[in-house]
Formats: C-alpha cells, sequence, structure tokens
C-alpha cells in the first residue's frame, strides 16, 4: 500500500495551518493508521505538539524539513519511517520557489485552510490561481481542496471565497468554527480525535470531511473540470483536474 502525501499550506500566517495538520495526524492516529508529520515551518509548531504528547499515545512519526542552519543534517531529519502510510505536510507561510516545488513533488492533495478576513481570503484566491499555473498540479492530478477556518457566529458563510471556488469548481471541505478546543489541543500534544468526545463532538464532526477527503483514493480526483476559466487581471488559465 502506497503511501498518501497531504500538504497543509497557505502563503499567510496564522490561517490555520497547524491546526489543519495536527487535527489530521490525530485523525490517523486514533484509527491506527501510522502517520509522520513533515514540518517545513521554522517555528517547528507541528513538532512542538509533537513532543508534548504523551508517550503512551497512539505514535506520530516526526519529520524536520525546516530549511537547514547551522550543522544540521537535514536529510536525516526529513527520514519518513518506511510504514508511513499517511503523510502530512505542515508548510510555511510565504513558501515559493524550489521550496515550493519540494513540498508539491510530495503532495497528493493539497488542502489550504483560510481565515475569514478580507485579505486573507483575497491573499488565498491568488494563491490558488499561482498553483493552478503550475504545471505539476495539472500533469501529477493533485487534488484541491479548501477549508474555511475560524469561522464566527457572525460570519457562517465566505461569500467571496465561495462564489470564487465555485467559479472553478474547487470543493470547499468544511466550515471549522472558532473554538477554543483547536487551542487547547495544540497546547496540550492530544489531537482532536483524541480528547474527550463529549467536549469534542462539534469539532469533530466539521473536521471529519477534511480527514475524509484527504484520505480518499487517489482515483478520486477533486479539482477543476477542463475549461478556460477567466482569472481576474491575468490570462486565461487552461486548467485540468476532475470534479466533484
Amino acid at each position: 500500500m502506497r503511501m498518501n502525501c497531504t500538504l497543509v499550506i497557505n502563503p499567510k500566517g496564522g490561517s490555520g495551518k497547524t491546526t489543519v495538520t495536527t487535527s489530521l495526524a490525530s485523525y490517523f492516529a486514533a484509527r491506527s493508521v501510522p502517520v509522520t508529520v513533515m514540518d517545513y515551518d521554522p517555528q517547528g509548531s507541528s513538532l512542538n505538539w509533537l513532543r508534548l504528547r504523551e508517550p503512551f499515545r497512539n505514535k506520530i512519526y516526526a519529520a524536520n524539513a525546516a530549511p537547514q542552519k547551522g550543522n544540521r543534517l537535514r536529510g536525516i531529519e526529513m527520514h519518513v519511517p518506511p510504514d508511513t502510510r499517511q503523510l502530512i505536510i505542515d508548510a510555511p507561510a510565504g513558501a515559493s520557489g524550489l521550496l515550493l516545488q519540494e513540498m508539491l513533488a510530495r503532495a497528493d492533495c493539497i488542502v489550504i485552510p483560510v481565515a475569514p478576513s478580507a485579505i486573507d481570503i483575497h491573499a488565498t484566491a491568488n494563491f490558488i490561481r499561482d498553483l493552478l499555473l503550475t504545471g505539476r498540479i495539472r500533469m501529477r492530478n493533485i487534488r484541491l481542496g479548501v477549508v474555511a477556518n475560524k469561522v464566527r457566529n457572525s460570519m457562517p458563510t465566505y461569500e467571496p471565497l465561495e462564489r470564487f471556488l465555485k467559479s472553478l469548481n474547487l470543493p470547499l471541505l468544511s466550515r471549522l468554527r472558532d473554538s477554543d478546543v483547536y487551542l487547547q489541543a495544540v497546547e496540550s500534544g492530544l489531537g482532536l480525535f483524541e480528547m474527550d468526545h463529549a467536549m469534542t463532538e462539534s469539532e469533530r464532526e466539521q473536521f471529519r470531511p477534511v480527514a475524509e477527503w484527504a484520505e480518499g483514493p487517489q482515483s478520486e480526483l477533486i479539482g477543476v473540470d477542463r475549461k478556460i476559466v477567466q482569472l481576474p487581471g491575468r490570462a486565461r488559465l487552461f486548467a485540468g483536474a476532475g470534479s466533484n
């Protein structure tokens, strides 16, 4: 059985990449699926979360892929155990160039969390456009989905983002409400699917579609239909992938 790799990425900080990464990892760990978290962010938030985990918890492997500094042996620290079935990459903010290409070379699917501000939505839309212009996305049929994160009760929908995604037939996987449960999880080394069920029932139900989509079969292509898409302020894009 081959390894599946999910890249969690957004160009802006504070979008909830580590929240999604750790929640995905806990989902697989709770089901005894061998899982590795590969952290490309120099801040190492996902790796710090793993250090807080109690030793009796189901194992989640760690791989440090942050850019090399000093005498660190990055190649060794990036080792992924051969029994890994789910690899989750926590990308740094502002990833571009060779670093972005390195992560895309591993990815089978991409999850993009986006926060509710207009600035975040605009930056995410531009980033998605740039991703769809990347030949690797189309050639390898990398699936791409978006998660609305930190959804407030006063703002239950992301209408500008949803209109943009609908124009490309990209899925909005879920809306994760702004909840202290995610903060408690990150600070405790626990995952959403390892915490008290009664306390996290709502958050689990919101996040489950994200996890189920990420672990989906590689032949299940969820993306943009093969068509001409008009991108504001740019040339037209001949985008290829499957449909929901």
